[in-house]
């Protein structure tokens, strides 16, 4: 099976949709990042993150329900495929190989 390529945004928008799970659009998507990382990533670029997922596979999005906060607009609700979660576990799995291969001595210098 190909290896699914998940650049470092793409795989934090993906990791958000799937905490967020069913309230995840794009605003929100927007707001738990600034939250979670500590930096501001503009709402267009998150837009265009999720539509790239949602083109590889890896996101599905659906139109909710209008509101009137939203003046009656409708949002577009984003969640993970199979694909995706494929993808996320994969990431975790390399990301965890490589913390594994750095010694012990190094990792307490960091904590002190």
């Amino acid at each position: 099976m190909k290896r699914a390529f998940l650049g470092e945004l793409e795989e934090v928008v993906l990791l958000t949709v799937a905490a967020l799970q069913e309230s995840a659009y794009c605003a929100s998507v927007t707001q738990a990042l600034d939250e979670q990382m500590g930096r501001s990533i503009s709402f267009p670029t998150v837009h265009t993150t999720l539509q790239r997922l949602e083109e590889k596979g890896f996101v599905s999005s659906r139109m909710g329900g209008a509101t009137a906060e939203r003046g009656g607009r409708q949002k577009r609700l984003f969640t993970v495929t199979a694909a995706g979660q494929r993808a996320l576990m994969e990431c975790r799995s390399v990301r965890t190989q490589l913390w594994d291969k750095i010694p012990i001595s190094i990792t307490q210098l960091w904590e002190a």
